[in-house]
């Protein structure tokens, strides 16, 4: 019987084979530790990350009270957007990492929509 951690490694494995960034329509990778959440815009073809966004940045976690919840997974999830739409990237793939699309996962999605990334 497979535990928590080995579920969301082949959820991980099964989601990466489906899912790629281009140069067109980059890949957003979603990290979510006990403690914090990652986000990433990754370019697969050259292998370079081109936006990047953490709950552990210094003036996002002054606004926050905590920063492994859905209310600072929304704000990297918006801080996110404004970087990419900054940067002329306005289509992405949404890639959860092997989570499950809730919680955090979907606070952060939800924030990145609301500021203009289309996935």
């Amino acid at each position: 019987m497979k535990n928590k951690r080995q579920m969301r490694r082949s959820r991980h494995l099964r989601v990466r084979n489906k899912v790629t960034g281009t140069p067109e329509r980059p890949r957003l990778n979603v990290y979510r530790s006990l403690k914090n959440i990652y986000a990433q815009i990754i370019d697969d073809v050259s292998g370079n990350t081109l936006v990047s966004a953490s709950s552990l940045e210094g003036d996002l976690k002054k606004q926050l009270d905590a920063t492994g919840n859905k209310d600072a997974a929304k704000k990297v999830g918006e801080l996110i957007a404004e970087r990419a739409v900054a940067k002329g990237i306005e289509r992405v793939v949404f890639d959860r990492g092997g989570n499950l699309f809730h919680g955090r996962v979907k606070a952060l999605a939800d924030g990145a929509r609301e500021k203009g990334l289309k996935f």
